[in-house]
């Protein structure tokens, strides 16, 4: 993280002066795959025709930046996935899906202190509804896989707004939902860990990397390098 200063160990910020506090923001969006949740769900589905490995490295050269159409990336790994069954996926969410350390904090914090909550996900509704679920969170925006017979068929559904949730879309989606609740991008927190995330991060007034890919971490104002989420709460009072 370039010119970046240790706030606490593990806890690096750059750009402004820390502790703010956490009611000046009115918005606070988040990543979901290995930010609010610990696992890469794509990754997880994959485990269930022998691809996971094959789709993880996809998945890793995506975030990291080393391919740079998140879109044809997508289309790529899912397109990987045909045959994978909605019991499967009912497995991965059951036995693998679990909240990042913290994320729970920090969240009922945030809306304790007035802000709303948006999940913006270049990963799948069926698993961000349920995070939606489990964390009260008041907006969502991901992919729909589609479904047939009971299982994938390696596409995607179109939406209203499109059909992949990338890095623009995001971005797009931070804006809109801002505009929504009659807010400025500057009162918007963005919290991410890949490269798709970085365009939202660059229009958020607050950008925070988790655990976050090199590229991501010298574009965020603070990274939470190690520990929880509810790291944030140290530097936002």
């Amino acid at each position: 993280m370039t010119d970046a200063t240790e706030f606490a160990p593990g806890l690096m910020i750059r750009g402004f002066t820390a502790p703010q506090k956490l009611a000046d923001y009115k918005l606070i969006a988040f990543d979901m795959d290995s930010t609010l949740i610990t696992i890469e769900c794509i990754d997880e589905i994959a485990d269930a025709t022998g691809k996971k490995a094959e789709v993880a490295a996809i998945t890793e050269a995506t975030m990291r930046g080393e391919i740079t159409d998140f879109k044809d990336s997508l289309r790529q790994r899912v397109g990987k996935l045909v045959g994978v069954t909605e019991a499967d996926m009912a497995r991965v969410l059951a036995e693998r899906l679990k909240l990042s350390p913290g994320a729970e904090t920090l969240v009922k914090a945030a809306k304790a202190a007035g802000l709303k909550v948006l999940l913006v996900s270049g990963g799948f509704t069926y698993f961000a509804e349920h995070v939606r679920g489990l964390l009260d969170i008041d907006f969502v925006r991901a992919n729909v896989l589609e479904i047939k017979g009971g299982a994938l068929t390696g596409g995607l559904v179109e939406q209203a707004w499109g059909d992949i949730c990338d890095g623009a879309e995001k971005r797009r989606t931070l804006l809109e939902v801002a505009s929504l609740i009659g807010i400025d991008a500057s009162q918007c927190i963005a919290v991410g860990d890949g490269s798709n995330d970085i365009p939202m991060m660059q229009a958020a007034g607050l950008s925070v990397a988790f655990h976050a890919k090199p590229r991501v971490r010298n574009e965020a104002k603070v990274a939470i390098n190690e520990g929880g989420l509810d790291r944030l709460l140290e530097v936002l009072r």
